[in-house]
């Protein structure tokens, strides 16, 4: 679901805001958008309640990245509430790379963390995009880092 939708309260509001600044950190050519869905009922009836989704747009055809956009799907523990507390537990991450043609790769928080797909990122972006995802458990408190490889 689209992360501007799911920010129902301030915490979650600062959260997402937080991932956007994390991201750009490792990427700061990179622009968020915060709606990365259509709003349209075909894609209402796919949305999924328990994620946080957003995209990152480059400038151009990356070469290092193999991609133009990087899609960031956030699963959480839960669906989040109007509470104003309420942050939901990270359970995982999936960032995909895109192009306007189809998705690249993808790199999931699930098993090794390796992107896998047809035209892979250098080692440093996969690097940037592991140390990412550190980020965003530690921001969100989640499953102990759930799979996660060994430091590099």
């Amino acid at each position: 679901m689209n992360a501007a939708e799911q920010a129902r309260s301030l915490a979650l509001a600062q959260a997402i805001a937080s991932v956007a600044v994390l991201f750009r950190g490792h990427f700061p050519d990179a622009r968020a958008n915060l709606t990365p869905w259509r709003d349209d009922p075909l894609t209402r009836a796919f949305a999924e309640q328990e994620s946080v989704d957003l995209s990152f747009h480059l400038p151009g055809w990356s070469p290092r990245s193999q991609c133009r956009s990087f899609f960031v799907q956030l699963q959480l523990d839960g669906a989040p509430g109007p509470a104003a507390d309420a942050r939901p537990r990270l359970l995982g991450v999936v960032i995909r790379g895109l192009t306007y043609e189809s998705e690249r790769w993808r790199l999931a928080t699930m098993g090794d963390w390796q992107p896998s797909g047809s035209h892979l990122p250098q080692a440093e972006v996969a690097q940037k995009l592991q140390q990412f995802c550190r980020e965003l458990f530690d921001l969100f408190g989640g499953a102990e880092h759930g799979d996660q490889p060994l430091a590099a």
